[in-house]
């Protein structure tokens, strides 16, 4: 059986029309004292944001540099686990890892020259460009 990921946009996710009237009704501190009570579905803690905001720039410099995170991985000499654990929010970076990441969002051009390129042309990165490309013509 074939495996499909799908990505909701959040500008077209709807409530059904009793679960809309229910928050309607609802003030503030009720949706919030209802999501913290929920416990299948804790809010996410400080940490865990800050986590997820690493990951995300993570994910969008190595889609700057066309790369898959194995390619990334390899590129950078970093193991394809610590990519993925990185853009999934499972690791907390380190101090290192912060600078390393301001170098790639800042200084592009620097990182391409202290880590020359050792792959290309795999399909990862053509399917890595193809979707910046579509990112960025779509704003």
């Amino acid at each position: 059986m074939k495996l499909v990921k799908r990505q909701i946009d959040p500008a077209k996710a709807r409530l059904l029309p009793a679960e809309q009237a229910r928050l309607d009704v609802m003030t503030a501190k009720e949706i919030e004292r209802n999501a913290r009570e929920d416990g299948d579905n804790p809010p996410l803690t400080t940490e865990e944001l800050a986590r997820g905001a690493f990951g995300r720039r993570v994910r969008k410099a190595r889609l700057e540099f066309g790369l898959s995170q194995a390619e990334f991985a390899k590129q950078f000499e970093l193991s394809a686990a610590t990519i993925r654990d990185w853009e999934q929010g499972r690791t907390r970076p380190n101090s290192v890892a912060l600078s390393f990441l301001a170098i790639l969002e800042r200084a592009p051009e620097a990182a391409r020259q202290a880590f020359p390129m050792k792959v290309r042309g795999s399909p990862h990165s053509a399917s890595a460009r193809r979707s910046l490309a579509k990112k960025k013509a779509a704003r």
